[in-house]
């Protein structure tokens, strides 16, 4: 994965447009892309620093607060698909989350919920 570029070369290049230069003077003389000198010194002018953003998202579950309510319709009901857990959330408690998120709560629980959709047989069993 990309690391973001040093604090020190971001100070650099907003010092050289302060003196005058432009952007993409600036990220020729520091050897980096003309966007990425664009997109700090526009940062710059609007926020007054240039520091790298965070990276990554936002892993934390959306269903922590609504633990109890997902424990307990598994409880009740434990034949439900994921789908299924799913649309009865948003049904009855009006928790909207995709299936991805129940995934990961399941898997963070170490609650397994292998089931698949009926099908026809197409043999003798």
């Amino acid at each position: 994965m990309a690391t973001p570029y040093s604090q020190d070369l971001r100070e650099r290049l907003t010092a050289a447009l302060e003196a005058g230069s432009s952007a993409r003077a600036a990220a020729k003389r520091f050897g980096i892309s003309v966007s990425a000198a664009i997109r700090w010194a526009q940062r710059w002018r609007t926020e007054g620093h240039a520091e790298a953003r965070p990276m990554g998202g936002d892993h934390r579950s959306l269903l922590k607060e609504h633990r109890t309510v997902v424990l307990t319709l598994v409880a009740t009901q434990p034949d439900l698909t994921l789908k299924e857990i799913r649309s009865s959330l948003a049904q009855q408690q009006g928790i909207e989350v995709g299936t991805t998120t129940l995934w990961r709560f399941f898997s963070t629980n170490k609650i397994t919920v292998k089931k698949k959709p009926a099908c026809i047989r197409t043999g003798p069993a």
